[in-house]
């Protein structure tokens, strides 16, 4: 372990963040210069791309992600697979900023959740994508499995981004949202003058998840999302649609709480198709009105269970969510008079934000430093998050 125990003298490192979410999009590479840890974290994005998958490997994936498609020997497979393009993104990311692995201090990986519940009667979570890998492929040495050691403790494994939020957003005066809005969105709340103790984060539902699978449905593979929200913008939002889904009894459930696939996935969105044929409306119509779920479904977790103890003074907003202007005006409409505001306007990456949080993850793991947020996850204490694998 002696290339961690060195890492501990350094004051200064350069980290790679890695991160594939629940759309399985592609690679987040994010490079970045980590001084100090903990309360004294600083950070400097040196370099992010996305490295796309290609479709085979995507669609391998998604079939992973199908209790009724899934085999052990294609886990298996992809585990070690996933590993190595992990690893060869990196390697690419590198190349093209022209700075040499041997200048890598440390990786910190999420890699790719396939199945996730944490409220089973074995509560369980599986991320794939081999670190043993990543680390023999680069050389450098990496953290990765974050979740586990949370639900190990009884957390839900997510949302790990509350810490790194805390660290990076932690304001004396101002309570600040945080909202990532991925294939699912999460809300982070940082009360004023906070201490770590008193975050509060949780998923919020569906983000863009179901409304893609619609889009690719709809357009029979043509679009992978609704770019700019140009579909939904031709369409009208349906009430009494909207309402359907947002009976959903995950809407109720009180935080700490996480979703994923296994509740917003494949099915649920087959049936969101389903149930816009039966409403005889057009497929415009019901593009709108998934957008609005995930803008109503944020607004309700705010007005239900965030709203009346801790007001929040602005909202920052990240992942692909934020670059869908519908999304970003029902936002702004929703939380009036709370300003909602892009997170770039912080100087923070908006598309970088989650591969960043692992970066600053894999620090603290280095430093023994908590990474989970007890009062975010349930967990029923702080734990050393992830698995550290020598190249």
């Amino acid at each position: 372990m002696k290339p961690f125990f060195d890492l501990l003298q350094k004051e200064k490192k350069k980290v790679i963040g890695l991160m594939s979410g629940t759309s399985a999009d592609g690679v987040d590479v994010a490079i970045v210069q980590i001084t100090g840890s903990g309360l004294t974290t600083e950070i400097d994005l040196i370099a992010f791309e996305t490295i796309p998958y290609k479709p085979d490997i995507r669609d391998r994936i998604f079939d992973l992600f199908s209790i009724e498609t899934a085999r052990v020997d294609e886990i298996c497979t992809m585990n070690f697979v996933l590993g190595k393009r992990f690893a060869e993104s990196t390697l690419a990311v590198l190349k093209k900023v022209g700075i040499a692995p041997s200048q890598i201090d440390l990786i910190g990986s999420h890699g790719q959740t396939i199945h996730h519940m944490p409220s089973a009667p074995t509560p369980a979570t599986l991320q794939i994508g081999e670190p043993a890998v990543i680390a023999h492929e680069t050389g450098i040495p990496t953290i990765a499995d974050f979740r586990v050691a949370d639900v190990a403790a009884g957390g839900e494994g997510a949302p790990l981004i509350a810490y790194p939020d805390y660290i990076l957003f932690h304001h004396s005066t101002q309570t600040i949202g945080l909202l990532n809005i991925g294939g699912i969105a999460n809300l982070t709340v940082l009360p004023a003058g906070c201490g770590i103790e008193a975050v509060q984060a949780s998923d919020t539902g569906p983000g863009n998840m179901i409304l893609d699978a619609c889009v690719q449905k709809i357009t029979d593979g043509a679009k992978q999302f609704d770019e700019n929200g140009e579909l939904a913008k031709q369409g009208t939002v349906y009430p009494d649609l909207l309402a359907m889904w947002l009976a959903h009894p995950f809407f109720e459930l009180s935080p700490p709480k996480t979703t994923g696939r296994e509740m917003f996935g494949t099915t649920f969105a087959n049936a969101c198709l389903q149930q816009i044929q039966a409403q005889e409306i057009s497929k415009y119509d019901g593009l709108a009105t998934l957008t609005a779920l995930t803008v109503e479904s944020i607004g309700l977790y705010y007005q239900n269970f965030v709203e009346t103890e801790t007001p929040l003074d602005i909202l920052y907003v990240s992942g692909g969510g934020a670059r869908n202007p519908l999304i970003m005006s029902g936002l702004a409409e929703t939380f009036d008079p709370i300003p909602v505001v892009d997170v770039t306007e912080k100087g923070i990456s908006g598309d970088a934000k989650e591969a960043i949080a692992f970066a600053i993850l894999a620090n603290e793991a280095v430093h023994s430093n908590f990474g989970n947020v007890p009062n975010a996850t349930g967990a029923s204490c702080g734990k050393v998050l992830g698995k550290f694998v020598c190249p």
